[in-house]
């Protein structure tokens, strides 16, 4: 497998990189709406799979205010379930959408562990590259993101949930890993996001803890990308479906913000940005 820039496509680095320096310096989080072309994710699995209802849903997004969307083709769904898919799935999930979603304008992130499937996405126009496994699980994930120039975002992930260690603790060690193997593949620093990645590999209370000592996470100097939308912890609190955690998803993202995520994953992306925008409106007036 080539995961290397083809020699026929400029590299897209300059594009995102300029995107993503505006949007992290907004007082305002952006906003990434979620776009699944999936079978199996856990909240909206099978519902915007054909090509013309994802692209309903796009442009839905863009509507309402969307900064970032993030297309995925493959479940990374945080909880057991999942079906791991081969790159040859992946791209023929993304093959009929994923132009026609970047040529919408507004800047696309490819959600994907696999260095080959990223580099057809950039290829493509997209803008980011979003690994859920930090650099950490496909060894041509960190060479690639560097010869293209992309932003990317780093998330932390775990095989196994262990209730008895300090998640914080373990989030930290897991982006230092993570920031060696970009400076040894030559990626910028300032063209690196983390994210803590609320339920992957971590308890519900875990997922809490990480959120409310987000700004530990300060210690790195790099933005900080939270997605906390319909999961799973919420409904530890208060018991409901993934469709019925919209009012958890924002509460869980306004403390997000005010502990300086800079970016938010959101699978409701109007009712997220007037949150954000009516918290940020009362704190002005302090």
């Amino acid at each position: 497998m080539n995961a290397s820039p083809s020699p026929s496509v400029p590299p897209a680095g300059s594009a995102g990189i300029d995107a993503l320096r505006t949007l992290v310096g907004r007082p305002l989080p952006a906003v990434m709406g979620v776009l699944n072309i999936t079978p199996d994710s856990f909240s909206d699995g099978g519902e915007f799979i054909a090509p013309a209802r994802a692209l309903e849903r796009a442009r839905a997004m863009i509507a309402a205010g969307v900064d970032i969307i993030d297309i995925g083709a493959e479940s990374t769904r945080p909880y057991q379930g999942a079906r791991p898919v081969t790159a040859a799935e992946e791209l023929a999930r993304l093959k009929p959408v994923l132009s026609d979603v970047v040529a919408l304008g507004v800047p696309v992130s490819i959600d994907s562990m696999k260095a080959e499937v990223v580099a057809f996405a950039l290829d493509q126009g997209a803008a980011i590259a979003n690994d859920v496994w930090g650099l950490q699980r496909d060894a041509e994930m960190a060479p690639l993101i560097a010869a293209r120039g992309v932003p990317v975002i780093v998330m932390h992930n775990r095989d196994s949930v262990d209730p008895a260690i300090d998640i914080v603790a373990d989030i930290k060690t897991f982006f230092l890993r993570s920031l060696d193997l970009a400076a040894k593949a030559g990626i910028a620093r300032d063209k690196i996001v983390l994210d803590p990645g609320i339920g992957f590999g971590k308890t519900a209370e875990q997922s809490m803890t990480a959120l409310a000592r987000l700004r530990e996470l300060d210690m790195f100097g790099l933005p900080i990308l939270v997605g906390a939308s319909r999961k799973r912890f919420i409904a530890t609190v208060s018991p409901s479906e993934p469709s019925e955690r919209l009012a958890g998803s924002i509460a869980a993202h306004l403390i997000a913000a005010q502990r300086g995520a800079k970016i938010i994953r959101t699978h409701d992306v109007a009712e997220t940005l007037q949150a954000l925008r009516v918290a940020h409106a009362i704190e002005s007036e302090q």
